[in-house]
């Protein structure tokens, strides 16, 4: 049993999944499933205890007559994958979308993505490894797919005390090249490199917006990774498109990406490995009416945050400076640790310093695959702001 210091529920209350050691009154000797309660011994939750993660205690069920065993964690998967039953069309113009999205799934420490006839998997807290062969066997139970791709995430082995691991279902599978679409734009991911599961699912809807401001318009779209926001900033009639990463990989995989859509006259997009500080401080001024800003996370934690915030700061100031007067700044976070209002505010230093005005046109986050759940406000962890600067 957990015992929760007096005073100290009132986030568990909320159904809040994560509880840090400052509010455990005393814990149990090994990890495991075990039942949590107030210093008065009241019943508040069932967690998994283990102090070898750096979140020792993770809430699964607030219900007291329900036992936490392989057969929930099946249970639970299966539920996860059946609220987004509708995006399993074999007609649609989308094959790749997320069927498990963590803590907000009530599954603390999975993420998991369709690519096609393909799952990938990426586990980030040891309560998911524990328990990874039966959600892999749940998936494969209810979905049938021609082979799993199930890694640890690097950047959270080191403070969960992971080994960096890969495993493949069935473990003879061979991993290959696959091509998937996305709003009738194909990609080829390979399942398992790249960063986190390979494509990003959760800026789907934000593409989509995009296209509505790039119509004859010279388009930045910096820190670009495979060029998803790219090849919408051409399918939408830009001028051209200049797309920047640092990432020699991902600027290959943008090149298949093309080749995959010689229908979006890619012959305006023109690629260039290059830091995104340096090319924004260093490039021309009135270049560009489009800038989109997608940097990778730079608050992985919140004792990183305020480093972070300068860094956003200094991004935005740069694009703010040297875009054209009218021009259009889609600017993104995928920090959880930065709140929404947070960003917000950093978005209006950076216009102060950059000595702009900035109209919000549209305030954008996840898709829906991605939900946001009220009780764990960590899961909003992309924020996405269309500007209008005007000088």
């Amino acid at each position: 049993m957990v015992v929760i210091r007096e005073g100290r529920e009132k986030s568990l209350l909320r159904h809040h999944p994560w509880v840090f050691s400052g509010a455990i009154e005393s814990g149990a000797q090994q990890a495991g499933v075990q039942e949590v309660r107030s210093a008065q011994g009241r019943f508040l939750a069932w967690g998994w205890y283990d102090e070898s993660s750096h979140i020792p205690l993770r809430l699964l069920s607030f219900n007291e007559a329900e036992k936490v065993d392989s057969a929930w964690w099946r249970n639970t998967v299966r539920q996860a994958v059946m609220r987004r039953r509708a995006f399993f069309n074999p007609e649609s113009d989308t094959n790749t979308f997320r069927i498990i999205h963590g803590e907000a799934d009530f599954l603390p420490g999975v993420a998991a993505d369709i690519y096609a006839r393909v799952i990938r998997i990426i586990i980030s807290a040891r309560v998911a490894w524990e328990f990874r062969k039966d959600i892999v066997a749940e998936l494969q139970d209810l979905l049938h797919p021609d082979y799993i791709v199930l890694s640890t995430d690097p950047s959270f082995c080191g403070i969960e005390k992971m080994k960096e691991i890969t495993e493949n279902y069935p473990e003879n599978a061979v991993v290959e090249d696959i091509v998937v679409r996305e709003s009738g734009i194909k990609y080829s991911v390979l399942p398992g490199s790249g960063q986190k599961s390979g494509f990003f699912c959760d800026q789907r809807e934000n593409r989509l917006r995009v296209e509505r401001y790039v119509k004859d318009a010279a388009v930045l779209d910096m820190c670009c990774y495979t060029g998803a926001f790219s090849l919408h900033a051409l399918r939408g009639g830009a001028k051209f498109v200049d797309s920047v990463d640092a990432s020699k990989d991902a600027l290959a995989s943008l090149q298949k990406n093309l080749a995959l859509n010689p229908d979006l006259n890619t012959s305006r997009l023109r690629s260039e490995k290059a830091d995104m500080f340096d090319y924004l401080r260093s490039m021309s001024r009135n270049k560009y009416d489009v800038i989109i800003l997608d940097p990778p996370k730079l608050a992985k934690t919140s004792k990183a945050l305020e480093e972070a915030k300068k860094g956003y700061k200094e991004l935005n100031r740069s694009a703010m400076e040297k875009i054209r007067s009218g021009g259009i700044l889609v600017t993104c976070s995928c920090s959880g640790a930065l709140s929404r209002e947070d960003f917000r505010t950093v978005l209006s230093w950076a216009a102060k310093d950059a000595g702009v005005e900035a109209q919000v046109l549209e305030t954008l986050g996840q898709a829906e695959d991605h939900p946001v759940r009220l009780a764990f406000p960590e899961s909003e962890y992309l924020k996405v702001f269309i500007l209008k600067i005007i000088k």
